[in-house]
């Protein structure tokens, strides 16, 4: 164990040093770091804890995130340049459209960056144990707190392995444990693995929770998310270990909403989730992980960079923490039998000249069939089109002035200019290099590049270099501000999805109207007052009646769990949660239906309207399981 805790007081140390700047830099002998002599006081236990939630943040901002939304409903990584750029060998395609294996390289990366944040606070706990409160000038009752703290995180961390690869996990919690863990699953079943890690998990919550600050910085692990975890645990039991929990769910729910462990309230306005200093001037966050422009880049670049292409800085006039990829789009609501982008662009050709001039700044949406009409009638995808017209997040991204709340509009449409959209016409790269960008919410080869003819309905690997609109959920302040958008903590407990927990648990009992009622105090942020009460008609024709009472598009006007889902999935787009706090426990992940499945074809791969039931948990990767005997594939992958 002592190489362990050498190995790992060593890693804690150069990444504190790296993230802080503020250590003694002589030099000491390896031989000399030890617990003893590292743990000298609180400010030191401060600094490896600080280090252990970095570690989870970088794994979760990449890896887990493409785990829960590339293969949701919501969010593509669709390739383009006929086909090929963002290709990368099938690796996030096969995530997109559920076809991966044991062999793909995503599913071993997700594996391979999961345990060091728990290797981490296994070997925290065991080394300051080894210490004492008297080591580290620390009150008994301030002692256990820190120790409680790690542990809550440390059944965060394994929440996020469990629910991406189930019962086959070992339950790793020694102080020996490696980097990778080399001890058997934690069941001989995987369902009674599924249960082990389930009430380990509960039982370890319940343990810490007291010992835990009311009301603490939101960067820290408190008793609201020490609940809101267990929480989580609970509204998933069903699809975890076959045991429904609802009820104790909804009543775990209402005490954090009364205030139990701590005080929070909705934001009144939703900029103040993503803003700059969202840490200490929004009451809605009771997590978050810290960020700045030079600490956790990655995740700050996790944030929008997917989305973004390579001119970007010129839209927001911002300064950038990261490059554009221009690989990810939210997913199309619209087929391609209609070509949006000749909608908003002329071209004219005299002999080999090219000439391209704009002709409208947006395209007419009803040329095409939306996902959500006949005779698709999706209740999943369609992102843009499932949200009310009338929501406010829908506007053209702006920012206004100096306050870090002075912006919104969350989606990028169009045609794109520099300058907020309101400055020269951007250009786009790759199979439309020197061309208008245009963001268009459908995907397809218009240009039939790759020889790959357009289909009415394309799979994510045949987009163009502007299909599918964008997204910025977190601000990018200009220059000229002073502002920074690394400022702003990355936002991964709040108390909506507190509010939509009980509002489901209200309808899986048959309470309708008030579960209605819970979601629309969250809702009711998004819109004017007048349009929250009064209906209207939309330039399409649409008769749409008051926001509080409208049902999205092709829905229902009841409020039916097709709703609930779609709820879920607008308020929480593009925060890490779709695959696992949502679609699966409606039983939609493997046997729903949107955009492609059913409809689009890829030679190699099938892309069925319901897909294996497999494809709810991940498998381990081969390479875990060649490197550890001890480890059992997933059964349903044999």
């Amino acid at each position: 164990m002592q190489k362990n805790i050498l190995k790992s007081i060593a890693g804690l140390v150069a990444a504190s040093l790296a993230a802080t700047g503020c250590f003694d830099m002589e030099e000491h002998p390896f031989t000399m770091l030890s617990p003893d002599n590292y743990f000298t006081d609180e400010s030191s236990v401060k600094q490896v804890i600080a280090n252990i939630y970095a570690q989870e943040q970088g794994d979760l901002s990449e890896f887990y995130w493409y785990a829960q939304e590339l293969t949701a409903d919501q969010i593509a990584w669709r390739s383009w340049n006929g086909g090929s750029w963002g290709w990368d060998s099938a690796d996030k395609f096969v995530l997109s459209t559920h076809t991966w294996t044991p062999l793909s390289n995503y599913v071993n990366r997700i594996w391979s960056g999961a345990w060091t944040a728990i290797g981490l606070c296994n070997n925290f706990i065991a080394d300051i144990n080894s210490v004492g409160p008297e080591g580290v000038g620390l009150s008994q009752e301030k002692f256990d707190a820190y120790i409680a703290e790690v542990r809550t995180f440390r059944v965060y961390c394994f929440y996020n392995i469990f629910e991406v690869f189930g019962g086959v996990i070992p339950l790793s919690i020694s102080a020996d444990t490696e980097t990778l863990p080399q001890s058997a699953c934690a069941g001989t079943t995987f369902e009674e693995g599924c249960r082990k890690v389930c009430d380990w998990m509960l039982s370890e919550l319940d343990e810490t929770n007291g010992l835990l600050p009311v009301n603490g910085s939101v960067n820290r692990c408190t008793q609201a998310m020490n609940r809101m975890l267990k929480m989580r645990i609970l509204l998933n039991s069903e699809i975890f270990t076959g045991e429904p929990r609802f009820d104790e769910c909804k009543l775990l729910a209402k005490d954090i909403i009364d205030g139990k462990y701590g005080t929070y309230s909705l934001a009144d306005n939703y900029q103040e989730i993503y803003s700059a200093n969202n840490d200490t001037e929004c009451k809605e966050i009771i997590f978050a992980f810290s960020s700045d422009r030079t600490y956790n880049t990655k995740s700050t670049n996790m944030r929008n960079g997917p989305f973004m292409n390579y001119t970007f800085a010129s839209y927001f006039d911002c300064i950038t923490v990261h490059s554009g990829w221009n690989c990810c789009a939210v997913t199309p609501s619209f087929d391609n039998s209609s070509n949006f982008y000749d909608q908003c662009v002329e071209t004219v050709t005299d002999g080999e000249e090219v000439t391209y001039s704009i002709k409208a700044e947006m395209y007419d949406k009803e040329q095409a069939v939306c996902f959500l009409d006949p005779p698709y009638n999706d209740k999943l995808g369609a992102v843009r089109e499932r949200f009310d017209p009338r929501d406010i997040r829908l506007v053209k991204p702006y920012f206004n002035g100096a306050s870090p709340t002075d912006w919104g509009g969350i989606f990028m449409e169009g045609v794109i200019r520099d300058h907020y959209g309101t400055g020269d016409v951007q250009l786009a790269d790759a199979d439309r290099n020197g061309m208008p960008l245009v963001y268009v919410d459908q995907i397809g080869n218009f240009q039939g590049k790759g020889n790959h003819p357009l289909q009415v309905v394309e799979n994510p690997r045949w987009g163009e270099t502007n299909s599918g609109i964008r997204a910025a959920k977190y601000p990018y302040y200009t220059e000229a501000s002073g502002l920074d958008m690394a400022a702003a903590d990355v936002v991964e407990f709040r108390l909506a999805e507190v509010y939509y927990t009980y509002a489901e648990c209200l309808l899986r009992e048959g309470n309708a109207e008030e579960a209605k009622k819970w979601v629309n105090d969250v809702r009711k942020r998004y819109f004017s007052p007048e349009d929250w009460e009064n209906g209207t008609t939309l330039a399409d024709g649409r008769v749409l009646v008051g926001a509080k009472d409208q049902a999205p598009r092709g829905f229902s006007s009841e409020f039916d769990m097709d709703r609930m889902l779609s709820e879920w999935g607008l308020e929480f787009f593009d925060e890490g949660h779709r695959r696992r706090t949502d679609l699966r426990r409606f039983d939609k992940f493997t046997q729903g239906q949107w955009w492609f499945f059913g409809r689009a074809t890829e030679t190699g791969y099938d892309l069925p309207a319901k897909r294996d039931r497999k494809y709810e948990w991940f498998p381990l990767p081969d390479k875990a399981l060649t490197a550890n005997p001890g480890l059992v594939q997933n059964p349903y992958y044999n």
